[in-house]
């Protein structure tokens, strides 16, 4: 374990041998960075606005030292920031392990999803400059760093949060990265044809039941499947449904809540113009120009939009309300990657 006055190369070579250093993630790209990379600043945002998401509070209680010490850890990673971004909506009980954290710089955010996205907060406080990276980690990441540090082992533990519709009893179970879906759930969900998704129900992925726990995600989310169809549905959308359209009976009662399903009420269809994306996406860039560049693999107009701001949690909620239905995440990876390509 290296002692404090360590060299900043020793420290990423023994970040490497440990398998820590796959904790770090690295934008552009959302990639696990170089080992010759150098962040211009590091994010930690200490909260999520996602659908059910887990409360980052309750997950650091009892491990406010070893986040402390990840912080620490970081700092010395970048000749930069770390920035911590932090829940600024009214009414927040943020943990004393965020408000008073060392060696870190604070900022609040306020606002519905997604402002607890750390992409949206690296867009406000110090946004990607060109030709330059900045280094990303989560709570629960930074944690097994700091316990790293405190141990000398590493410590892939990750309390996870079990959500959703067709789930019985909600509640956090204490796990593995990559742990058993099947071992989680079971005696714990509904008859119903289920989805079971990593992550929330906005930006996971799809695992089946004998699957596992994606590495890096602390939630798993179970509704039902949408393959059942309404007669004439496109024609007479008579039953409610979650929308931003205001032609749905359910526009008069906006706190009406649904059972969320998989059911997209409608196909892939025409590219159109509708400026809904910029209503959910609380960042200066115009996304339906961006993924029609993306589209067209234009290079130079991919990055002069924004394509390196972005990951596919930013644009969730733009797929959501797509009147198009286009699969935006998924567009917006491969522009990723053929920037990667052309890089």
């Amino acid at each position: 374990m290296p002692s404090a006055d360590v060299s900043r190369e020793d420290l990423v070579k023994f970040l490497c041998e440990t398998g820590a250093w796959t904790l770090i993630n690295e934008r552009p790209f959302d990639i696990v960075p170089d080992i010759e990379s150098k962040p211009e600043n590091i994010f930690i945002s200490t909260f999520d606005t996602a659908p059910l998401a887990p409360n980052n509070n309750l997950i650091v209680q009892g491990n406010e030292a070893a986040f402390q010490t990840g912080i620490d850890v970081l700092s010395r990673l970048t000749e930069g920031k770390v920035f911590l971004g932090l829940d600024g909506n009214k009414g927040a009980k943020l943990s004393s392990a965020f408000t008073q954290a060392t060696n870190a710089v604070r900022h609040y955010f306020s606002g519905s999803h997604p402002a607890g996205n750390v992409g949206v907060q690296i867009h406000h406080i110090a946004p990607i400059k060109p030709g330059k990276k900045v280094w990303t980690i989560s709570v629960q990441h930074t944690i097994a760093l700091g316990k790293l540090m405190l141990t000398g082992e590493m410590h892939r533990t990750v309390t996870v949060a079990i959500t959703g519709n067709e789930i019985l009893h909600p509640h956090y179970v204490s796990t593995y990265a990559g742990a058993s879906v099947k071992e989680i759930l079971e005696g714990n969900t509904s008859d119903a044809k289920l989805r079971i998704i990593s992550g929330d129900v906005l930006s996971g992925k799809q695992v089946m039941a004998d699957g596992y726990l994606n590495p890096n995600d602390d939630q798993i989310t179970v509704i039902s499947e949408g393959d059942h169809y309404e007669l004439f549905g496109w024609l007479l959308p008579l039953s409610p449904r979650p929308s931003v359209s205001g032609t749905f009976p359910n526009a008069l009662f906006p706190n009406m809540k649904f059972d969320a399903n998989t059911n997209t009420h409608g196909e892939k269809r025409a590219f159109v113009v509708t400026g809904q994306y910029e209503e959910v996406l609380p960042m200066d860039i115009y996304p339906q120009h961006l993924f029609k560049s993306i589209i067209f693999r234009d290079v130079e107009q991919m990055e002069g939009l924004g394509i390196n701001e972005l990951s596919e949690e930013d644009v969730a909620l733009c797929e959501f309300v797509c009147t198009s239905k286009q699969p935006l995440q998924q567009l917006l990876r491969e522009g990723l990657d053929y920037m990667r390509t052309e890089a």
